[in-house]
């Protein structure tokens, strides 16, 4: 028989191991996270009509999350990203985000591809408590306020549509054609220079649809010339935008063309060759080539410790996503929850990378306004 003592002994030994129990089964709780490791889940495209995109994307995440892990990690853990390509089909983002979630392995998604498919994603994502961050697309629908732990970096392609319309309006330019993508993407694009244009109080000539696999191209082109507009802007991504670009350039040479950004792909400018002369295109990043920017010298840095020689826009942005969220997991504690991470994203503002500031804030708004024009010169390279 115990002993009064022997039985309060054992009582203050059983607990303190269930308290030390339940604490460690605490932090082991969150999904996605353990004692070395934080989980992160991607449906991106990495094949189909915008493969070569996402793929330069992804480099520039991986270049800066492998440098980040040979040094440590976060607080010790390593970050591990399981990327899954859905070749731009939202019906499969929707499959990789289910078994991501399914799977409860998965902390955050990260880089998530595209207008329709993050507009398909987000709610699932939410309703499961999961963060969304830094997807690709400038959608202002997934910019709403009441999408808490949803975080955009790239600016809007509101922002993109705002600055094309500005230049050309100041250059002098009122006739102007819009050729947007049949897709959730061309449309929020077509919305967003219609209301740039309302704010100066113009009004596009011409407003034509494409569809996604182009096979209406040249008809589109012909219907926007009928117009004679003084300049286009192409809301359209892939095969659309070169094949509307080299169609208006065999009826109207030198008219002046504006695209955003997810034109400027190394294999978008490769197959317009010289058709690509002259087209102007918003971009959401400093230009990756000039060192200036304390921010664009790491990005090089890193990017030939990796052993890449090619610089661009797109897998720099891609090292932008992933030093932010790198910077958010450290904020988020020894212990993060997607909780902490949220608030820790929440509260970043003012943060200077090195030359581009970020200020997330409550809701999904862009945490970065950065617009600025290049144009693709003689040799098919991008110039400012």
């Amino acid at each position: 028989m115990k002993t009064p003592i022997a039985r309060l002994f054992h009582r203050t030994v059983m607990t303190v191991v269930t308290a030390g129990l339940l604490t460690a089964t605490a932090a082991q709780a969150e999904p996605g996270i353990t004692s070395d490791a934080i989980a992160l889940g991607q449906s991106t495209t990495l094949s189909g009509p915008l493969g070569d995109l996402g793929t330069e994307v992804l480099k520039g995440s991986k270049v800066y999350f492998d440098a980040l892990n040979a040094r440590g990690g976060i607080n010790g853990r390593q970050i591990v990203l399981t990327s899954k390509d859905d070749a731009y089909d939202a019906k499969k983002t929707l499959e990789n985000v289910n078994a991501f979630i399914a799977g409860g392995e998965t902390f955050a998604l990260f880089g998530t591809f595209g207008t329709p498919n993050n507009e398909a994603l987000i709610p699932v994502a939410m309703k499961a408590g999961m963060p969304v961050l830094m997807p690709y697309t400038g959608a202002p629908s997934i910019r709403k306020p009441e999408l808490v732990g949803v975080f955009n970096l790239r600016a809007s392609y509101a922002d993109e549509a705002e600055k094309l319309i500005q230049h050309l309006t100041t250059i002098g330019f009122k006739k102007i054609g819009i050729a947007y993508q049949n897709n959730s993407f061309g449309k929020e694009v077509l919305a967003a220079a219609i209301a740039a244009l309302e704010q100066r109080k113009l009004q596009p000539v011409a407003t034509v649809s494409v569809e996604n696999n182009a096979s209406d191209a040249a008809a589109a082109a012909t219907r926007l010339l009928a117009a004679q507009p003084d300049a286009l802007v192409l809301g359209l991504a892939g095969k659309p935008t070169i094949d509307v670009i080299k169609s208006v350039n065999q009826s109207r040479k030198g008219l002046q063309m504006y695209a955003l950004s997810v034109l400027a792909t190394a294999g978008n400018l490769k197959t317009l060759g010289s058709d690509g002369t002259g087209v102007a295109i918003s971009q959401v990043v400093p230009f990756p080539t000039q060192t200036v920017m304390p921010l664009v010298r790491d990005y090089q840095q890193a990017m030939k410790a990796a052993g890449h020689t090619e610089f661009s826009h797109l897998s720099l942005e891609g090292y932008i996503n992933a030093r932010v969220t790198a910077e958010g997991l450290r904020r988020a504690g020894r212990n993060p929850t997607r909780d902490s991470l949220i608030s820790a994203l929440q509260s970043m503002k003012g943060q200077d990378l090195g030359g581009l500031e970020i200020n997330f804030g409550k809701g999904a708004a862009s945490a970065s306004r950065f617009v600025e024009l290049t144009v693709i010169g003689a040799q098919g390279k991008l110039v400012k």
